[in-house]
Formats: C-alpha cells, structure tokens, sequence
C-alpha cells in the first residue's frame, strides 16, 4: 500500500511540474512547454529533409548510419542554441523592452527562409556517405537557424539547459526517423517538411508579439 502510495504521489508531482511550464521547464512566463516542442519540431525540419535525401540515396536502409546521422544533428542542434544563448544574454538587458519585436523579427526571417527552401529543387547528387567532413559540414548548416533562435531564447528567459536538451532530443530522434523516410517514400516529403518549420517559427513569432502587445495596453 505504500508502495502504490509512493508511486501515485511520484506521478502526481510530474503531472504538475508539466502542467506549470512557465514556472518549472522554462523560467519566464513568455513561452510554454508546447511552443518549445513546437520549436524543436520545426528546428528540426532542416535535418528532416536532409535525412531523408540521405535515406533515399541509400540502397538498403541501414540502422547504425541512421543512429549517427541523428547524433550528428541532434548534437549541433543542442549546441548552438547554446552559443546564441551565451552571445543574446550579453545584450538582453540593454533591449529588454524590444524582446517581443526581436522574437518576431528573428523567429520571422527563419521561417520566411524555410518556406523559400522549400521550393528549391532536390539535389540529385545527394549521397548516402556520413564521413566526417560530409556530416560536420551538413550538421552545421542545418543548426544555424538553431543559432539564432538561442540568441532569441535569451530575451525570452528560457532555461537554456532544458531547452537545448530537447531540441537535441528531438531532432535526433526525426532525423533518425527522416532516413527511413526518405528510404522507404522518397523525397516528396522534403518541401512539406521545411513548409511545416517555416509556418510554425513564424506563428510562435506573431503569438509573442501580439501577446506582449496586449499585455501592454
């Protein structure tokens, strides 16, 4: 009885501690737990669409590249959050007043950039190789939108050790899942990956600047 007491009381206390996003995963009461799965998801969408052209250019769909290749993005994607974090907190308490335009300028101009990604044409020369330079070179490239959503983190008093543990999480996981993707349905999914990301930073940009709005009047 007291064992099922125990694990009742364990379960009822991690139920809380996600139902009070502003007060437990994120410091701050500008952004929740759901808008920083949101984010993740659509930082992800780079390494998505990458992984699954990796995945279509291979002959058979292999677990361990799959692993890697995961790794690799989802480690760049938790590190530079990380660096734009540590260059935006420098600045935060000069431009505190202008953080919501600053969240819609930025969250903004990535989006707008993944939408025009996702119009140009797929490469027909991408290859299935995870040599080091091939990745590291793919790793960064799909993590500098990451980059400055961290700069934008730091205005929003996010905890950036929780939040880049997440977005790390998460886009390994997607890219894992991408490869088999792209293995198994091909690149079709590619332009509706990056659409998807594009739309989600731009609503969680516009839902930053009109809430900080309202609540100033």
């Amino acid at each position: 009885m007291d064992l099922f007491y125990k694990i009742k009381k364990l379960y009822f206390k991690e139920w809380v501690y996600f139902r009070k996003p502003a007060h437990n995963f994120l410091r701050g009461n500008i952004m929740s737990f759901f808008e920083l799965f949101l984010i993740a998801i659509a930082l992800s969408m780079d390494a998505f669409a990458v992984s699954i052209c990796k995945g279509l250019a291979m002959p058979n769909f292999d677990k361990l590249k799959a692993i890697i290749i995961g790794l690799w993005f989802g480690l760049f994607q938790g590190i530079m959050p990380f660096i734009g974090y540590n260059l935006g907190i420098r600045f935060s308490s000069l431009v505190k007043s202008l953080d919501h335009w600053i969240a819609l300028v930025l969250l903004g101009y990535i989006g707008i950039g993944m939408l025009r990604e996702s119009k140009e044409a797929y490469d027909t020369n991408a290859n299935s190789s995870i040599a080091f330079k091939i990745m590291l070179s793919l790793a960064i490239a799909t993590s500098i939108d990451a980059l400055t959503i961290g700069v934008t983190f730091a205005f929003l008093s996010v905890n950036i050790f929780y939040a880049i543990l997440f977005i790390g999480l998460c886009t390994f996981i997607i890219s894992f899942t991408g490869v088999g993707i792209g293995k198994y349905f091909g690149y079709k999914l590619k332009a509706k990956s990056e659409i998807l990301g594009g739309v989600i930073l731009i609503l969680i940009g516009l839902k930053i600047f009109i809430t900080h709005i309202i609540q100033g009047i």
